[in-house]
Parts: C-alpha cells; structure tokens; sequence
C-alpha cells in the first residue's frame, strides 16, 4: 500500500507542541495513521487540500473502508479518558452513540461510522435539543451487566471522594480565587451525592460530556454521541455540560433563572433527578473553576465557570461578566 500523508490540523499542532509528550506523539501520527490505514484496509477520503477532523485530543481522518463505505479513523493523544472510550462504544453498540467499527487499544485508534461533523445539536434550535438530548440518554444510561468492559470505569463517587481531599487544597494553592462558601457548597455536594452514589444500586454507564457539540447527526437520521469520557454512577452527573455551553442562548432579562430552569427542562426530559443534575454541576464547575484558575490564560473561563457554578448554587457572584459577556467553552480570550 503507498504511503498517504494525512496533514495535522494545525490547531492540534499548536495544541500538543507545548511538552516533550505531545511532540512525541504529534511527530508518531503519521505512521500511526499509515499503519492503521493499512492494517484495517483504508483509503483515505480527504479533499484536494482538506484537513482531517479533530476534537480536543484526538485526529479524525474521514476514510472509506474495503467495501467503499465511509467511517472515520480516530487516533487520540493516549491518555486515561481515551483508553477507556473504546469500551464505552463497544457496550452501546452503535444505539444512542457512534458505532465502534474496529479498535486498537496500543494506539488508542478506533474506526467509527462516519457523522455528520457539520451538523451537531450546538446549530439546534434549544427546544429541539432538549428532545434529542431526552432521547439519547435513556439510550446511553445502561445499567452494569456482566460484560467485561464494565471493568474499565471509574466510579463517579469515587471521584467526588477524591475531589472532597483535592478541591479544598486546590483552592488554598490557588490562592483562594473565590469565596469560600462556594467551595463549601461543592463539598457538600461531593459527600452527599458521594454517598448517595455509594448506596443507591442504580448505577448506569453515564457519558460524561454528552453537550451539544458532542451529538452530531447520522446521515441517515437521527443523531448519535460521540466522546463519551465514560464513567459509572448517577445519570444525573450527564447534565452538567448543557449548562456550561450555550449560556449565549439564555434570556437576558433573566439568565440566572433561565439557566436553573434547563437544569430542570433537560433533566426532566431525560428522566433524572433535576436536584441531582444541579448539584452534581455546581461541584463539576467548582472543579473546572480550579483548573482554570492555574492557568493564567482561562480568566474566561474560570468567570464562566464561576457564574455557572455560583448561580445554580442560588447566589451568583458579585464583579462577574455578564452571562451573555462569557466566552464559549475553548474561546476564552484570556
């Protein structure tokens, strides 16, 4: 088989060219790419001059299999969240996410049914989203069977168990960036839902950055997931990220109450616990809002974050932009 150079995005260049790990593995892709054309027998489908796919850390290369029938090639940067997604795909079967065609677990690569990357529930009108994303997560939310890939998840409580040690520490380190009853609030949450989790026996599969970007369409109709960041606990812990992406959305002569009320629309629509979706995204955004805070670059979205956080913990912080003001998660300005 010749050799077919599949050009970098330069946005995931710029992106991993920053440490001596993402150079490496920006400078391994084309043979990765090469060998899994190769292995799982593809011809790549890229335009004169077109670039492939990418997500946050992950090349998507739009291929065509033996048969002539699309997919899509992913390679991602290897790290834990990766490792695991294939076992995710593979417990769905296609039903409610991306249909996992072939993967190889020592190159994080996967090959997948080709979506629609042009048309994900972000350009979908709120009310339409609302019963898409209501659709999709009955679909997504699978409770534990004997399957060995149930094995590969993390426990949701057990991650709101190391984020009652992490967070206050964090926080401290950080210099404090926010009031501590925030903090607190976050904490509260993390041992109670911690708990609750721990002893409630109706753990499910639960995609854990299912917002509309991550939902595209399938050619055929209907819309399907992609990049599950997969882990097992409450469904309410889905939630979180509609209420951090699209605040643009929200109407301004009241956002705050509007985004308390998607908490509950989306939650209802879904067939969760609305009190549980608010409270497992105010310690998710307490969360988000520390590891922004380390980086002197994210000012926008530690503000976002904060605004999301504070709000649906019934007081939104004083000096804050407005909701409508706040960059979308990957455009802060700084």
């Amino acid at each position: 088989m010749l050799r077919t150079e599949v050009p970098i995005p330069p946005a995931l260049s710029l992106r991993y060219g920053g440490s001596s790990a993402g150079r490496a593995w920006l400078a391994s892709l084309p043979d990765l790419v090469q060998g899994r054309l190769e292995h799982w027998e593809l011809a790549v489908d890229l335009g004169p001059g077109g670039l492939p796919w990418h997500g946050h850390g992950a090349v998507v290369v739009p291929v065509l299999r033996k048969d002539g029938t699309p997919a899509a090639l992913k390679i991602a940067f290897p790290h834990d969240e990766a490792r695991v997604e294939r076992h995710a795909l593979a417990l769905w079967g296609g039903h409610g996410a991306v249909r996992l065609l072939e993967s190889d677990a020592g190159t994080c690569a996967m090959l997948l049914e080709r979506l629609n990357g042009n048309c994900s529930l972000q350009s979908v009108p709120l009310h339409e989203a609302l019963e898409v994303w209501g659709n999709l997560m009955p679909l997504l939310s699978l409770p534990p069977d004997t399957r060995p890939q149930w094995r590969e998840f993390n426990h949701i409580a057990a991650q709101a168990e190391q984020w009652s040690d992490d967070l206050p520490a964090e926080w401290e380190q950080q210099g404090r960036p926010f009031p501590r009853w925030l903090l607190e609030a976050a904490l509260e949450v993390c041992q109670t839902r911690g708990a609750v989790g721990r002893r409630s026996g109706h753990d499910v599969l639960v995609h854990t950055d299912l917002h509309f970007l991550n939902i595209l369409a399938r050619p055929q109709g209907g819309f399907a997931a992609i990049d599950p960041q997969p882990m097992v606990g409450e469904a309410a812990f889905a939630v979180a990220p509609l209420l951090w992406n699209r605040l643009g959305d929200l109407p301004r002569a009241d956002p705050a109450a509007g985004l308390r009320q998607r908490c509950r629309d989306f939650s209802s629509a879904a067939g969760v616990d609305p009190e549980a979706a608010r409270q497992w995204a105010v310690a998710r955004e307490v969360e988000n809002a520390l590891q922004y805070a380390s980086h002197p670059g994210r000012q926008g979205d530690l503000a976002r974050s904060l605004w999301v956080a504070s709000t649906l913990a019934g007081r939104t912080l004083d000096g804050l932009p407005a909701a409508h003001d706040l960059p979308e998660p990957g455009h802060s300005a700084g």
